[in-house]
């Protein structure tokens, strides 16, 4: 589990989160960004109710470290985007949705990518 900074109700008890809590966040907050192909892509176009947990797990990889936590997205993109913008983009995005919605900074979110999938 990964503990949630204290807060100034430190005295209601603690906070904890689950590695795929923090899995789940950052799948959809990838999925938002413009460039993004595979299952990725798949997620933006279908209503959450109708995913399962396997496919919001698919492709992120969450390490809780005794010095942090740690993000790896493999994942693929559209040919012609700038591979670099991109990237940054869904570190940014990651980074923005888990400090806003858990106030957890993670160490490091680093972006594999696997594939670059033609134009149709």
């Amino acid at each position: 589990m990964v503990k949630v900074t204290e807060t100034s109700h430190s005295n209601l008890g603690k906070i904890e989160i689950a590695p795929e809590v923090l899995t789940v966040i950052a799948s959809i907050a990838t999925s938002e960004i413009k460039g993004i192909q595979g299952h990725f892509k798949e997620l933006r176009n279908v209503s959450i109710e109708h995913i399962s947990k396997k496919q919001l797990t698919r492709g992120v990889k969450v390490d809780t470290k005794d010095d942090g936590i740690y993000i790896d997205v493999f994942c693929s993109l559209a040919y012609g985007v700038n591979i670099s913008e991109t990237a940054k983009k869904v570190q940014q995005a990651i980074f923005n949705s888990l400090t806003t919605m858990t106030t957890i900074e993670p160490t490091q979110i680093n972006i594999h990518i696997t594939h670059i999938e033609p134009t149709k």
